[in-house]
């Protein structure tokens, strides 16, 4: 039986190199002839956090053009926006009606909000909207719509594949066996060190960007914090932010050169130019491919229609099953 994987990219932001390393890269090396793969810009997700529409419009484009820059193909694969099915929105709320709030109330997010209002001594509800309340649904639908049977998460994600697999169970337990209980793929957690040693995040302003030219990323590169210690002498590698970056681009030969390096005392300097060199060197082509793909202005609607065309017939002949099963449907 042939896996259908899907997987959700956020649009939030422009991608750094820990979200190529965290989540694109490993979310592409699934892609295989046996398996069908899925791939959706979560757009209207990123309404419960982004409130500025030019942001969020920028942020598609960015994205879609990072993944398709790093090999996301469209012919292989099926990629298409979350808002162009609104068969999603549907869904949502055909599952909404199989949500327990109890389910929804021990979701990371929503329990980290309240706790932090009632830490400040406000209100526990105060700067929480139903979209932040009930995203997991919206995301259960994003998994259900076309039988994913394979969904691929970090830990940190966990938690939303079982409220999936729990309100998906509900509906056919009081309906009918039509969704696919979809099972976890566990991804390993990498940590990514910005340039101040705490994990990569847009809200520390420590990231290093993806797609930038050469300058910038070499000038990202040298504002890396290291100690103070002077060429010649011995350094530590492991627990050096130069060097754990360094582990995710360049080959074994060159980690255990560089290990013999420290040792020998190589100047903070010269580890940055090493480090910029491996890192441009994997990042030179998709950088081009980059800058091909956003000279086509029609490129992404192009694309965002024919993968919509691909593959909304498929949620619109789920919709119609579910709404026959739940009386939602002509008078006879």
């Amino acid at each position: 039986m042939r896996k259908r994987i899907l997987t959700g990219i956020t649009t939030t932001g422009t991608p750094h190199i820990g979200n190529y390393l965290g989540a694109i890269k490993p979310a592409l090396d699934l892609v295989d002839s046996e398996n069908d793969s899925f791939f959706f810009l979560a757009d209207y997700h990123a309404l419960i956090k982004q409130t500025d529409s030019s942001e969020i419009e920028k942020s598609v484009k960015d994205v879609a053009l990072s993944w398709l820059a790093s090999g996301l193909d469209p012919e292989i694969s099926n990629f298409y926006r979350q808002s162009d099915i609104p068969e999603v929105h549907e869904l949502t709320w055909i599952l909404s009606c199989c949500a327990a709030k109890g389910l929804l109330n021990r979701a990371h997010a929503y329990k980290s909000f309240v706790s932090e209002n009632i830490k400040s001594g406000a209100d526990e509800d105060k700067g929480i909207h139903l979209g932040l309340f009930s995203y997991p649904v919206l995301m259960t639908a994003d998994i259900l719509i076309f039988n994913a049977t394979h969904v691929p998460v970090g830990p940190d994600q966990a938690q939303h594949m079982e409220m999936a697999r729990d309100i998906a169970g509900k509906f056919n337990h009081t309906y009918s066996n039509l969704l696919t209980i979809p099972e976890t793929i566990i991804q390993n957690e990498i940590s990514v060190p910005g340039i101040d040693g705490r994990k990569m995040s847009k809200s520390y302003d420590n990231i290093i960007p993806f797609l930038s030219n050469e300058k910038t990323l070499k000038k990202s590169i040298a504002r890396i914090i290291t100690n103070s210690l002077e060429p010649g002498e011995p350094k530590d590698h492991q627990s050096c932010t130069l060097f754990q970056l360094y582990l995710f681009f360049a080959s074994n030969d060159e980690i255990e050169s560089m290990k013999q390096a420290y040792k020998d005392g190589i100047s903070w300097g010269d580890v940055k130019k090493e480090l910029f060199k491996v890192i441009n060197n994997e990042l030179m082509p998709i950088r081009e491919k980059y800058l091909e793909l956003i000279d086509d202005p029609n490129l992404l609607n192009d694309l965002f229609a024919a993968g919509a065309s691909k593959v909304r017939p498929q949620a619109q002949q789920l919709i119609e099953k579910m709404r026959e099963v739940t009386g939602i449907t002509k008078i006879v």
